[in-house]
């Protein structure tokens, strides 16, 4: 008979997410992903100016801000026709690369790493050993033995105070914790160091968008304002630091991220083979070098994996009645009933629903368990992210992909199989924070040049005024956020918004079954992981964590009676 353990909230530092696993012979047998936290953000912006929606659904996230913003102008700009300057364009990119650079380093250091890496081990470790090995695999200079030793200094003093800190409550110790003492070392020095790194990169993000988080955006183009003698425009020393920074973060990712990653992998090539999931793998696209509405010139490729096969990609159409949106095991009503899915342009999110809420003990999985809606495309359930992303780009032929994603394989001795996995999705994270970097600056390339050549443009005025819009009419804003798929839809009359609804990544993967029974990415990748103890099972926080949810921070464990076994607090980035 499967026991049945309960982990919630998974951590992370927004919304909460619960996840449910029968075990049986010490494996994973079942699963069950229920977020208990509503949003209904869709409700709040109906009626409102479309040209303001972007600073209210912003607030969906309180890190992913900028994915929000784009989306919702996009989408605006997409139903009533406006096209956009290119330097609006580059501006744009260069701030959601930053995002994915930043996003993706918290994430590994400040979420992911420690399920991998034994903090309190590292006082074990050699100081010379661990800068032999740091400059074994980086040029990066702060590779000294006397470092490393300043560093375990810093975490004895933590262990001496019996507080420690930013470092308690993790899984210290768990036989599944294979690192030697001295890469542990490494990494902890590491993730100090993201900490001080992850400060300085947004900065780009003020600049461009006033502040962070929630910078400004713009239907149209962007607030910024292109101006060499102005000191409050963007002029040249404003347009130079952005250079700085985004050199910096390159250099970061390339001699510290990427390295750690590849090291830490090496002694968990196992997890090549867990995680797998149900192999159908989506991306929208995303990063457009020559206006958004030719998909053809975006860096990554929209497109369909269906069952791992990368030899036949299939096309993704956001107006047609591909992706629809099911309720049926959601803590929502649709008005014409729950089993028929809905096209997100006729969504409702009906948070009147007054039946069976979130459980205290276990949820009952005969009926709904969870706020999270369950997304389709044409009827199937699909994985987004990094990795999916990577393989999409990799099937259609994109050379510089299929070179990093080769060399990070070759690197680490593993067949491309074990990039359907939970270390797969994890390196993939790193690997595209690579190719993002050097996009990024291309952007900033493209934005100088065409200042130089005179082009100062930032915004279209052109079909701004609501009286010039259709008297009704619709439109998709779709990207990549760094954690997957992301579209916003709109419906506008009389110049008002008439309906809204916003497809998440987390939506994708994480929401419930269908009405076929069809696992999510979430449920799905769970089943046959093993689980050495229940009651520390971090095994499930592993896989879980590759996705890079978006859940509250702190998590909870009980065992199959509902009755307390500990709690685990961590400081985290957030995500959509």
């Amino acid at each position: 008979m499967a026991n049945r353990i309960v982990v919630d909230p998974i951590t992370r530092i927004e919304g909460h997410l619960r996840i449910e696993a029968e075990i049986k012979d010490g494996k994973i047998v079942d699963a069950f992903s229920s977020s208990t936290m509503v949003r209904g953000i869709e409700e709040i912006v109906k009626g409102r100016d479309p040209r303001n929606v972007w600073a209210f659904v912003q607030r969906t996230c309180g890190v992913c801000t900028t994915v929000h913003a784009l989306a919702s102008v996009r989408s605006v700009e997409d139903a009533v026709g406006i096209e956009v300057p290119q330097n609006a364009e580059m501006v744009r990119n260069i701030m959601a690369g930053v995002l994915y650079m930043h996003d993706h380093v918290v994430h590994f250091y400040h979420l992911h790493a420690l399920d991998w890496v034994d903090v309190v081990s590292c006082l074990k470790a050699d100081p010379l050993q661990t800068s032999q090995i740091a400059q074994s695999i980086s040029t990066w200079p702060k590779s000294s033995p006397g470092y490393f030793s300043d560093v375990q200094k810093r975490i004895q003093k933590f262990v001496d105070s019996g507080q420690l800190g930013i470092f308690a409550n993790g899984y210290w110790g768990h036989p599944q914790m294979k690192l030697p003492a001295e890469v542990n070392l490494l990494a902890v020095a590491h993730y100090l160091e993201a900490l001080e790194w992850q400060k300085e990169i947004v900065k780009i993000h003020t600049i461009f968008g006033g502040k962070n988080p929630h910078p400004n955006y713009l239907v149209g183009g962007m607030a910024c304002a292109i101006n060499s003698e102005n000191p409050g425009g963007l002029n040249a020393e404003r347009l130079a630091y952005v250079k700085k920074l985004l050199d910096e973060g390159k250099r970061f990712v390339e001699q510290v991220y990427i390295p750690d990653v590849m090291a830490i992998a090496s002694f968990y090539k196992d997890w090549g083979a867990i995680g797998k999931g149900f192999g159908n793998y989506m991306s929208y696209g995303d990063f457009p070098t020559n206006g958004y509405g030719d998909i053809s010139n975006f860096k990554f490729q929209p497109g369909v994996i269906l069952n791992r096969d990368l030899s036949k990609l299939h096309e993704v159409d956001h107006r047609g009645d591909q992706i629809e949106e099911f309720v049926n095991n959601s803590w929502y009503n649709y008005s014409d009933g729950d089993q028929k899915g809905k096209h997100p342009w006729d969504g409702e999110t009906n948070i009147n629903y007054t039946g069976p809420k979130p459980p205290y003990t276990h949820l009952n999985v005969d009926e709904k368990y969870s706020f999270i809606k369950t997304p389709r495309w044409k009827g199937k359930p699909m994985e987004v992210g990094p990795l999916s992303r990577l393989l999409i780009g990799y099937a259609r032929g994109q050379k510089e992909i299929q070179e990093a994603v080769d060399r990070a394989l070759g690197q680490l001795e593993v067949p491309v199989e074990a990039l359907f996995s939970t270390l797969g999705r994890t390196a993939a994270r790193a690997i595209e924070s690579q190719l993002v970097a050097d996009w990024s600056l291309n952007f900033y390339d493209t934005l100088i040049n065409n200042i130089k050549n005179g082009d100062e443009r930032m915004a279209s005025t052109e079909k701004w005024e609501p009286q010039t819009w259709p008297k009704e009419c619709k439109g998709v804003g779709f990207m990549e956020a760094p954690r997957g798929s992301l579209a916003h839809w709109i419906k506008i009359k009389d110049g008002k918004t008439a309906n809204y609804q916003q497809v998440v990544p987390s939506t994708w993967n994480a929401s419930p079954r269908d009405p076929k029974g069809q696992r999510s990415a979430y449920e799905s990748t769970l089943i046959g992981t093993p689980v050495h103890d229940p009651e520390l099972p971090l095994e499930i926080i592993r896989t879980i964590h590759s996705f890079d949810p978006c859940i509250a921070c702190a998590v909870h464990l009980y065992d199959e009676h509902g009755n307390h076994i500990s709690k685990v607090q961590n400081i985290n980035s957030c995500d959509i």
